[in-house]
């Protein structure tokens, strides 16, 4: 069981990382730096962004899942 939630945990550790970098820049900071500020005339929320959304928080609670799990693996020591 151990295994399979370590692979799970891996998984979508790099799946979140993906999914947050597919997001668009919403604020002023660093983002407007490169070409951000020029997409903010054409901000508003798609099909495809909401979808992101709802995609990178199933991925989010399926890692805060794995990791509460890895730990009462550890905590138990099985």
């Amino acid at each position: 069981m151990k295994i399979v939630l370590d692979i799970l945990l891996v998984i979508t550790s790099l799946a979140l990382m993906a999914l947050i970098l597919l997001h668009r820049g919403k604020g002023g900071g660093l983002s407007s730096l490169f070409g951000g500020s020029m997409q903010s005339s054409l901000s508003g929320s798609s099909v495809v962004e909401k979808n992101l959304d709802r995609l990178t928080l199933f991925v989010a609670v399926i890692w805060v899942i794995s990791i509460i799990g890895v730990g009462l693996i550890l905590k138990v020591g099985a």
